[in-house]
């Protein structure tokens, strides 16, 4: 008798054959689960689309009109995009939105990773991430009305202090030169620690055996953070840069709060313009246009930032 003979069980003990049930033989059916899904799905994507999609394609609609909150919109087609093409004060709002992107994304980043790479290296401390956590956890309105106090020219404490050592007072949020680098640093202070958390665990899935073998050839703190960390952080460095873009473009709070788009609209950025053409000139479809406009410009900003920084891939094997 062959081996394979001898070591085949017998028929009665022998289980059903692949894809057949025990007791009948007959093929099992394959488990739809598109139904379940479809159910745990249900509730994101009506939301999506109450919040998101229906708003969307209204306010598209409404870029097409002469709406005003107080009549009923009338078509008028690509009007308000043509008078946006020669509106001075929207290249005004985009230039100094712009500007302020620029800085609060240049410190926010720069503070971010080093707080992180301080926090990698030197201590795995759970209380300070939870203390750098709480500027972010504080409402944009608090934050903003807390430094307008701490920063005011005559009853501020920083201008009392400043004062006191011989410096004179400064209108931190009047000077039209400081205004927005003010606003700048205010959002930085609220936001560096969140970035720095997010840099952080990204370091973490960098092995610790790279910078064991780094250092045992001599390389110091920085050549270790220029030729290991940054290059296996850029997913989440690409992350954290588009986050941080589509933020600052929506910046409107801390502005509305503290220099209402002064001085000489040194501050008035492209959220506050649109909020002021639509419910303090009522030019609803007007800004619309402005808004639909302003979500192209993100659109394409976060395309090539997403493909300069090649975020998909990775340098980790």
């Amino acid at each position: 008798m062959g081996a394979d003979t001898a070591l085949a069980p017998p028929p009665e003990i022998a289980g059903p054959a692949p894809g057949r049930t025990a007791r009948s033989g007959k093929p099992r059916r394959a488990r739809d689960d598109r139904k379940a899904a479809w159910l745990f799905l249900a509730p994101a994507l009506i939301g999506f689309a109450l919040f998101y999609a229906y708003p969307t394609i209204r306010g598209i609609y409404y870029s097409l009109t002469d709406y005003n909150l107080l009549s009923p919109p009338n078509f008028t087609g690509a009007d308000n995009y043509s008078k946006l093409i020669g509106d001075d004060q929207f290249w005004n709002a985009l230039k100094v939105t712009g500007y302020y992107v620029v800085l609060n994304i240049g410190s926010q980043t720069v503070l971010g990773l080093f707080l992180a790479t301080l926090m990698h290296r030197l201590t795995k401390s759970v209380a300070l991430r939870a203390m750098l956590l709480v500027p972010w956890l504080v409402p944009n309105v608090t934050v903003g009305l807390l430094w307008m106090w701490l920063l005011d020219a005559n009853l501020g404490f920083v201008n009392h202090l400043l004062d006191a050592l011989g410096f004179g007072t400064t209108g931190f949020f009047t000077s039209p030169g400081l205004a927005m680098p003010t606003v700048a640093a205010v959002n930085t202070w609220a936001y560096t620690g969140y970035t720095a958390l997010l840099l952080y665990a990204g370091m973490l899935q960098v092995p610790q055996h790279l910078y064991e073998s780094a250092s045992l050839d001599g390389a110091g703190e920085w050549r270790m953070f220029t030729k290991i960390t940054l290059p296996l952080l850029r997913p989440v460095l690409a992350l954290v840069l588009v986050v941080s873009l589509i933020g600052s473009f929506q910046i409107f709070d801390t502005i509305a709060v503290t220099t209402k788009g002064g001085p000489v609209s040194a501050t008035r950025v492209i959220y506050f313009y649109i909020y002021e053409q639509a419910f303090t000139n009522f030019h609803m479809g007007y800004a619309s246009a402005v808004a639909v406009v302003l979500a192209v410009v993100l659109g394409v900003l976060t395309a090539v930032q997403m493909r300069l920084l090649r975020a998909s891939r990775s340098d980790l094997a």
